[in-house]
């Protein structure tokens, strides 16, 4: 690692670290992870009593792998992914999610003062986040963090987060043509549920995990 990567690397160190204590400061449980196997370690040691762990769609969760160890340990995994699924398969499986013993998910966005920001198409991400399973884990990458208001977060999601997860989804939004928010009326269009999360849930064990690494969008 060269000098200017290392110094780099320290100044997000001590952003994730505010995030962390912000988050702390609003009653949530938070971990600053200086390493994805960090937080892949975390959740596995956290999903040691569940038997049904649900996946709320996140590139971040995908890009730890867990998924597979998990599913390899016996556990039952709750992913309404599957290109394998009908519609109403895709629905039971976002159902079942909401009353499972582990919830995983990414958040688009964390100010360094401590609030989760999440934009949903359909709710059922953000709706598990909320209240529910009997424990939640969120997996949040540095390049996710914000300086400044929820306002502010909403704006990094939307330029951000929402025109990659809009191409990726297939969804026929201008932002997926374009890279750029329009504010779009169209039929698939993501943006339809804002959720800013400023203090924990009073009965959901929700963690956050703060990674020192590049994760999802």
């Amino acid at each position: 690692m060269t000098m200017t990567e290392e110094l780099v690397s320290w100044t997000n160190e001590q952003k994730c670290r505010k995030a962390v204590a912000s988050l702390e400061g609003n009653g949530f449980t938070a971990l600053f992870c200086a390493t994805p196997e960090a937080a892949t370690e975390y959740i596995i040691a956290g999903a040691t009593d569940a038997v049904t762990v649900g996946f709320g769609g996140s590139m971040s969760i995908v890009s730890l792998g867990v998924e597979q160890i998990l599913r390899e340990q016996g556990k039952e995994i709750l992913n309404h992914s599957s290109a394998a699924f009908s519609r109403d398969e895709r629905l039971e499986v976002m159902r079942r999610q909401l009353t499972c013993d582990l919830f995983l998910s990414g958040s688009n966005a964390l100010t360094l003062s401590g609030e989760l920001v999440n934009i949903d198409a359909t709710g059922n991400r953000v709706a598990a986040m909320l209240f529910g399973p009997r424990k939640v884990i969120v997996v949040v990458g540095r390049n996710k963090l914000v300086d400044g208001t929820a306002h502010d977060a909403i704006v990094r999601v939307k330029a951000w987060a929402t025109p990659p997860n809009s191409k990726r989804l297939n969804f026929k939004t201008p932002c997926a043509s374009t890279g750029f928010c329009s504010d779009c009326n169209a039929p698939d269009r993501l943006c339809r549920a804002t959720t800013i999360i400023d203090r924990k849930p009073r009965f959901t064990d929700l963690h956050v995990l703060v990674v020192n690494a590049d994760m999802g969008f």
